[in-house]
């Protein structure tokens, strides 16, 4: 009998091992931080700031039902913001709505089927020539396609911004002309210490719209469109006395807007249009 139970026992430790390391071995993987200042007071505020632009996965509504077979062209970007057109291509729009398509079970189909035809695929829509779309499905995988989808960014523009501050220099300078009336040295050394405080704060409201089209892939009809915009708060701090100063700034980056967006969107098509 005691045989048997440490046999037992050598089984049972060698299962614990085995699941352990198959734990360990599909964590995902855990990166270092170079950065001299990492741990440090100025590290700690910028991550947490960093923290809320990192992407976060939407639950879709009907994740569990699968969707038709649509692909994503690029769409428009109708915004004159230089700042915007110089960081987003239609195309890294169409790559995020492919993501989130996938990720809420639509099946997305490889915009890449195309190949050097991508072009004259989007104009066969964009113009509504369905003859000339038809031709394009008859292709290999895409003739399961149902849908076509498109995201078009139609606004991007600063909307609102405020900024407030201090600066002691005006009362050190008071403080002083005291001094040099009778008020001493000490009047001096506080008036160089009021002189020397100064703070400035800035934000700026930015407003992002997006515009999302579902076409029938057989026809080029719209089928349904929507629409969905996004604030992006941008702002900046910094503060300063006596020789010591700090500043921080930070928001939402573009990328996280459009991205956002994107996922407003989709999870507007997946729950009205599977």
């Amino acid at each position: 009998m005691k045989h048997h139970a440490f046999i037992d026992s050598v089984k049972y430790l060698l299962a614990a091992a085995v699941f352990a390391t198959a734990s360990l071995a599909s964590a995902q993987p855990t990166f270092g931080n170079p950065s001299p200042t990492a741990g440090r007071d100025t590290s700690q505020k910028a991550n947490a700031s960093a923290d809320q632009s990192l992407y976060q996965a939407v639950t879709y509504t009907n994740v569990g039902k699968k969707g038709p077979a649509v692909i994503v062209i690029p769409g428009e970007i109708k915004s004159n913001n230089a700042t915007f057109i110089q960081r987003f291509t239609a195309n890294n729009i169409a790559d995020f709505g492919e993501i989130e398509l996938s990720s809420a079970n639509f099946t997305v189909l490889e915009r890449s089927n195309l190949g050097p035809l991508l072009k004259e695929f989007e104009l066969a829509y964009n113009l509504g020539d369905p003859d000339q779309a038809r031709k394009f499905l008859r292709m290999g995988k895409l003739k399961s396609t149902k849908f076509v989808v498109k995201f078009d960014i139609l606004k991007t523009e600063q909307v609102a911004s405020a900024q407030q501050g201090f600066d002691g220099r005006t009362l050190g300078q008071m403080a002083g002309m005291l001094g040099a009336f009778g008020g001493g040295r000490g009047a001096a050394v506080g008036g160089t210490a009021v002189g020397s405080v100064h703070s400035d704060e800035a934000t700026s409201v930015w407003v992002i719209g997006m515009r999302y089209k579902i076409i029938n892939a057989e026809t080029t009809e719209q089928v349904a469109t929507g629409y969905t915009e996004e604030k992006m708060e941008l702002g900046a701090t910094s503060s300063g006395a006596l020789g010591v100063h700090q500043s921080q700034q930070g928001g939402v980056s573009l990328d996280t807007m459009v991205q956002r967006l994107v996922q407003k969107s989709v999870w507007d098509i997946d729950s009205k249009y599977k």
